[in-house]
């Protein structure tokens, strides 16, 4: 996820109040789960099995909860609780907004497009030309859906990504703030559930076919010209390639 602009260390340190190691206007430009994170980026590490693989990732802003030697180029937010303030930082920058509205005012729909009683569709979501959604159709904050698109009855776009952190008292959720891409000429099943990644985008290429009855989890990229059959459940951050069946 990006943020709206480039932060410096210091304004991210003070909204989690952490500590930090590196110099105070170092460009933090948004965040990410480490199989997707890039430069600018902050990914979190609380597990020494892990520190080596987040410190030479691609991030070059690292949340942890130790103090160790920084590699050069990067910059460390030092935490008791790297989870607990990974979801901070998400929150402050994308929180959840209730709708009042069936159809927000900020969303937007392409020329040509129909729409179903009952459809939803969240606050800035995109919805292209010549698309038919079917009714009970709900389509989450964010998302965007190319042109020419077909989604059938009760499918939801852009539920929250299962994602949890075991804890003494029961079960800390990590609050998604990524979104959900449905690229031009795809098909969607009725009843089917295509989770938001947790920091970046679900994605279904240009011409994919998805039968009824099927879950995509979080952070999931399924590629152009694919066919998935009824009752198939994908896992969170699976990559499926062109025109797989």
């Amino acid at each position: 996820m990006k943020f709206p602009r480039i932060y410096t260390l210091t304004e991210i340190a003070e909204i989690i109040g952490s500590k930090f190691i590196g110099n105070p206007d170092f460009p933090v430009a948004g965040m990410n789960e480490i199989h997707v994170v890039e430069a600018g980026e902050i990914v979190f590490v609380d597990h020494p099995k892990y520190y080596d693989k987040a410190l030479q990732s691609a991030a070059t802003i690292v949340l942890i909860n130790k103090e160790v030697e920084c590699p050069e180029g990067k910059a460390l937010l030092v935490s008791d609780d790297p989870f607990r303030d990974f979801v901070k930082i998400g929150q402050h920058f994308n929180p959840f907004q209730s709708s009042g509205k069936a159809i927000s005012d900020s969303a937007t729909i392409g020329e040509g497009t129909r729409m179903q009683p009952n459809v939803f569709v969240g606050h800035h979501a995109e919805i292209g030309k010549n698309c038919l959604i079917h009714a009970n159709v709900s389509i989450g904050n964010g998302s965007v859906i190319g042109d020419n698109v077909i989604i059938h009855s009760g499918t939801v776009l852009g539920g929250d990504a299962f994602y949890y952190k075991k804890r003494e008292t029961g079960f800390d959720k990590l609050k998604s703030v990524g979104n959900v891409v449905i690229e031009n000429d795809v098909e969607i099943g009725a009843n089917c559930t295509i989770d938001r990644g947790v920091t970046a985008s679900t994605t279904i290429g240009s011409g994919t076919k998805i039968d009824n009855l099927i879950q995509i989890g979080h952070d999931t990229i399924i590629g152009k010209k694919c066919l998935i059959a009824s009752q198939v459940g994908i896992a969170g951050c699976v990559v499926i390639e062109d025109e797989e069946t």
